[in-house]
């Protein structure tokens, strides 16, 4: 994007605090995965008054002692007696003045220098919102105790899935044996700008699927009394977790179909409507609320058509007149959306909403409301549908004249600023033209630029969607408290004295330049400079193709059919990315364009059956930029041709929106298609099983199709089992839609808003240098391996947080022996295994190739 002409950036500057001032609807979605602020223990923002407890054993191990990562007093709140198992007298209590939300815990025993030796192996929660009723913390599938600390000084921090809305929480150790406790402890979170204390609605329900699957619409993690209705708890609908586009989908791991959504049957209510009531802490003025509502039509779910919000302060009568609003409904696009309801500033400290059904079925996942002049905790947030009020209070009077002299003069200084514009960019074009210096748009030559901190061609070159990222995205940063000697990536970056460009050898896709002798002071957080945002235009991964590949472009271009649009049978969503989409749509007649090559990958032609493609379309608003790497991207894929690899089958590129039309399999993804499975031989009508040499089969498939790549000089980035398709008999095709995919965005990690980047899977020169290599996909092939004889059960390193599997990099960096290695698994032998933990060795010569990881899996075979 060029830079804007210097009047005009004056002017804009000049603009922006009276723009600031305007009156704007707020993002009302908090976000758990940004809302993770440390709420004031270890910081001191939090007074000793606050911090109360059921004992303590002397003056110099109060409660206000039991701050995390502080020596203060002896070192940590220690009770009275010891703690006695299933005795859960004794508690540590924060009272933190105002509701927030909490999503993070740590906790650490008394260390007091060496001096002391007394943790807490296990813990409960406890929380209230008033003070009077207390309700016990319970993870999403009702497990209430958490496991504590191992050791006096270690910080042990503990994810809260799900989050809790409360004020004050007690931490209560618990013990299966007689021993002495301490604790110091932190909340991470932030402020319940919502106010919402609790909401009372219909139970869920159960929906049946044509093919008998249940589908279970409950609040499972509501905290009230709980039974024809609820009352006077929070649950899913305030956790902040919005459902997918299918709602028998979740992004929770092993949990039920339906998880994520409430849901009613029209059938089941009279009057047609879902009545809900919403209390809050004091009164509001209030100006929207935001819903989130399924609209999977196909099966008989659609958005409310409207609703009727009463209001009420204090404990008056519900006041008569109500704000309704209908509803403008979309029959096209099956996607979950936010609905913003106007609610024309009325006063109130509670709400009563009545939702009309449109269809047999309405499904909400959250609902957020936004008042007074609060600030809301998001990142990105979804597309809004508009809602059309039809009546408001009469009697509501606001005095807007001062509005409206701001907006009349804001426009006319708009207008001004526009004419600005015009004359300057009038004068500048004629300026070219006269100087004929005429510049060469990029429309029907595709060019390859080269990556500043390598010799790889990145095909993902959006500079103005990295730019506005960086500018929208949060600046917080995620906390991880360890001990004194926890150094941040960034300076240990800096602390790598003994890295020479010689102890790594950069492959075709190196990112260290001979010129770096040493890794200078001021390198950027996590080498941010050398890495490439792995996000292609429609979200999906993006090859990089090293300098000594550049003849596969410029070679002869190879021939790909138009195919009619018109054939795509919409399925569903897969996933999306900035400019694009990804969409499952089913075809027929596909052999037609694809010729006999079509049978060579495993689909009967003759059959003239549907078949499931996947469809990368580019969005109609896509810029230059997306549309030309969205094409170079079609002639990469049209070169790719291996039985391991998904092949492009067709295009649509006549005319907007852009299609490539590539390979899909019937099984899905193989981390879906696995943790279906259980080992083992097969029992008659029983879960569907998987042996070893199916693991095999399928990892040997993996390897071949990585082989050709790297054949190639491809570096793929983002292999894991989410990017690998499964077929008929186990057969597996490498993808590159993965990152796309809602399901699997806890699989990436956002640094400070510059890259997502898949880190459980990257080896440590890709994340501490930005390096991506043929050697760097072996490292992720490694962990693709460990997946795959899991069953994908777990994520790697499930038992770390993100900013552990960082600091771990570091461990393989530094090569002390302090390194953490993923476990073997149950199913995988000795010699497999083996073969993992050589895909993980520090230096990238001493990785094997995948020519001969390929050979060593087939020799396994043999050997059987």
């Amino acid at each position: 994007m060029p830079a804007a002409p210097r009047p005009a950036l004056l002017l804009l500057l000049l603009l922006l605090p009276l723009l600031l001032r305007i009156p704007r609807a707020v993002r009302a979605q908090v976000n758990p995965a940004v809302c993770r602020y440390p709420l004031g223990m270890s910081g001191g923002h939090i007074p000793d008054e606050d911090i109360s407890a059921s004992s303590q054993w002397s003056e110099s191990t109060a409660a206000k002692y039991g701050r995390l990562d502080s020596e203060d007093g002896d070192g940590a709140w220690c009770p009275e007696i010891p703690v006695e198992p299933d005795d859960l007298k004794e508690f540590l209590q924060i009272d933190l003045r105002a509701l927030h939300f909490i999503t993070l815990v740590g906790t650490q025993g008394r260390h007091a220098g060496g001096h002391g030796n007394e943790f807490a192996p296990m813990y409960k929660i406890n929380y209230s919102r008033d003070g009077t009723r207390w309700i016990s913390w319970r993870n999403r599938h009702g497990k209430q105790v958490l496991d504590g600390n191992t050791n006096p000084y270690d910080i042990v921090l503990k994810d809260l899935e799900p989050p809790l809305i409360a004020r004050f929480v007690r931490f209560i150790p618990v013990t299966d044996h007689s021993m002495n406790v301490c604790l110091r402890v932190e909340l991470y979170g932030c402020v319940w700008l919502d106010g919402l204390v609790s909401y009372n609605a219909p139970a869920g329900q159960q929906l049946v699927l044509p093919g008998g699957t249940v589908i279970y619409l409950n609040d499972s993690v509501y905290d009230g009394a709980f039974g024809y209705s609820m009352t006077e708890g929070l649950g899913q609908l305030t956790d902040g977790v919005s459902g997918l586009d299918d709602f028998t989908q979740t992004h929770e791991y092993h949990v039920w179909p339906g998880y994520d959504y409430v849901g009613w049957r029209n059938e089941s209510t009279a009057g047609g409507y879902v009545e809900i009531t919403f209390e809050f802490d004091r009164i509001r003025n209030f100006t929207a609320m935001k819903v989130h509502c399924n609209n999977m039509f196909a099966k008989g779910v659609k958005i409310f058509k409207e609703v009727q919000c009463y209001f009420r302060a204090d404990a008056s009568e519900w006041e008569p007149s109500a704000v309704s609003s209908v509803l403008v409904l979309d029959d096209v696009n099956p996607s979950a959306r936010f609905v913003t309801v106007p609610l024309l500033h009325r006063m109130a400290s509670a709400i009563k909403c009545q939702y009309y059904f449109a269809d047999a079925w309405m499904m909400f996942s959250e609902i957020t409301f936004q008042s007074d002049a609060a600030m809301y905790n998001n990142s990105v947030a979804p597309p809004e549908v508009p809602v059309v009020p039809t009546t408001y209070d009469p009697t509501l009077k606001v005095d807007d004249s001062n509005t409206r002299i701001l907006i009349g003069c804001l426009v006319a200084i708009i207008f001004i600023l526009v004419a600005i514009i015009v004359i300057i960019l009038w004068r500048q074009f004629w300026q070219k033209m006269l100087e004929k210096a005429s510049r060469r748009m990029l429309d029907d030559e595709m060019t390859v630029s080269l990556s500043l901190p390598s010799e790889s061609s990145m095909f993902n070159h959006n500079r103005s969607s990295s730019s506005s990222e960086q500018e929208s995205s949060s600046t917080y940063d995620r906390i991880f408290p360890l001990g004194p000697d926890y150094q941040e990536p960034s300076r240990l970056i800096r602390k790598l004295p003994e890295f020479t460009p010689g102890e790594e050898d950069t492959g075709c896709g190196g990112a260290v330049k001979p010129s770096q002798a040493s890794v200078p002071e001021g390198v950027p957080h996590y080498a941010e400079a050398d890495i490439v945002n792995l996000q292609g235009v429609t979200g999906g991964n993006t090859y990089s193709v090293p300098a000594l590949t550049m003849d596969l472009l410029s070679g002869k271009d190879v021939a790909v059919e138009e195919f009619p649009r018109k054939l795509l049978t919409f399925k569903e969503k897969l996933g999306e990315g900035q400019f694009g989409e990804v969409h499952l749509c089913e075809v027929e007649g596909m052999e037609k364009f694809t010729g006999k090559d079509f049978a060579l990958e495993g689909l009967d032609a003759s059959s003239n059956s549907p078949v499931l493609v996947a469809v990368k379309m580019l969005r109609a608003d896509a810029n230059k930029n997306a549309r030309n790497d969205f094409l170079k991207e079609i002639k990469i894929m049209s070169r790719l041709k291996d039985p391991n690899i998904i092949r492009l089958l067709a295009v649509c590129i006549t005319d907007d929106p852009l299609c490539m039309i590539t390979e899909y399999m019937e099984n899905g993804d193989l981390n879906q298609f696995l943790s279906r499975q259980q080992a083992g031989s097969p029992p008659a009508g029983h879960t569907p099983t998987v042996s070893y040499s199916d693991l095999r089969f399928m990892a040997t498939q993996i390897a071949s199709g990585m082989k050709y790549l790297s054949s190639l000089n491809f570096v793929h980035r983002d292999l894991a089992t989410r990017n690998c398709l499964v077929g008929k008999q186990y057969t597996i095709k490498i993808a590159d839609f993965g990152m796309s995919r809602n399901l699997y965005s806890g699989d990436y990690y956002r640094i400070q808003g510059r890259a997502v980047l898949p880190i459980r899977w990257m080896s440590w020169e890709s994340i501490l240098l930005g390096k991506f290599t043929t050697a760097s996909d072996v490292w992720a092939f490694g962990v693709t391996l460990w997946e795959t004889f899991t069953l994908c059960r777990e994520q790697p390193y499930s038992q770390l947080s993100d900013e552990q599997v960082i600091e771990n990099t570091g461990e393989f960096f530094r090569d002390q022996g302090r390194q953490t290695y993923l476990p073997q698994p149950a199913l995988c032998p000795d010699s497999v295994y083996k073969l993992m933990l050589s895909c993980w060795r520090r230096d990238t010569k001493d990785r094997p190739s995948f020519q001969d990881i390929h050979r060593l899996l087939q020799e396994s075979a043999n050997e059987e």
